[in-house]
């Protein structure tokens, strides 16, 4: 009997797709169903956080100018890679990025663990002249952007837009969104309030230029704070589970 019904949906176009559609139904189901009982599928990590303004506005722009055509954030857990650009990246550090960078395109070095590697001067170099740090580099010149005012009046804006997408930007933070990104740049202000808001921000002029806040001092701001946020030496050397 199981031959012929074997048989019989082999030999009848129709009842096999509907036998298809049938299996494929019942395995969507059995995969999807829990997850709409799930309020995320990404584990939270200790440390992690919406961006700064000036980060969120320095993420912009290297959004902009295509940064992510050449640069992935995205450590794959194979040894030759952990070992040249840190511990493998984690969904959660990716969780406030809307869109994520995450991708295997790397003319460039991948980015993800960038922050402090390289000085606030060595970033102001290279994206005036790459090849000034990096002989063999291809990547253009970005000179203009220490010469950019930063336009940030509309940066409440973009709180808000990422908010409505899911990142926890909170009231006080949307009403503060402009004040906290100058702050960021101006060492002398009152930041506590800021830092509590946004911990691990890193407070400084990042362009070497005091005397205005410029799209290259966003722009160091997002990358100097790459993979700094999340505490890996919490991770057991075997097995990688939080302790």
């Amino acid at each position: 009997m199981s031959l012929f019904s074997h048989s019989h949906f082999e030999r009848n176009s129709i009842i096999l797709v509907i036998g298809i559609l049938i299996v494929v139904s019942i395995g969507g189901l059995v995969q999807i169903t829990p997850l709409f009982f799930l309020s995320s599928t990404i584990e939270e990590v200790d440390g992690v956080r919406p961006y700064s303004p000036l980060e969120l506005a320095g993420r912009n722009i290297y959004i902009r100018e295509g940064c992510y055509n050449c640069h992935s954030q995205m450590i794959r857990a194979l040894r030759d890679e952990v070992e040249r650009y840190g511990h493998y990246s984690l969904a959660a550090e990716s969780m406030y990025d809307h869109p994520f960078q995450w991708g295997s395109k790397r003319t460039g070095p991948d980015l993800a663990r960038v922050g402090g590697k390289y000085s606030d001067d060595w970033h102001v170099l290279h994206m005036a002249n790459p090849r000034a740090v990096v002989p063999e580099s291809i990547m253009p010149r970005y000179p203009f952007l220490a010469e950019t005012p930063l336009g940030y009046e509309d940066v409440a804006a973009h709180l808000e837009a990422n908010r409505v997408v899911g990142v926890p930007y909170t009231d006080e933070m949307v009403a503060n969104a402009s004040g906290d990104l100058k702050i960021q740049t101006q060492p002398l202000e009152d930041y506590d309030a800021m830092l509590a808001r946004y911990p691990k921000a890193q407070i400084r002029d990042f362009d070497g230029n005091p005397e205005m806040v410029s799209e290259l001092d966003a722009l160091i701001a997002y990358m100097q704070m790459l993979g700094t946020l999340v505490d890996f030496s919490a991770y057991e050397a075997e097995g990688e589970n939080l302790r």
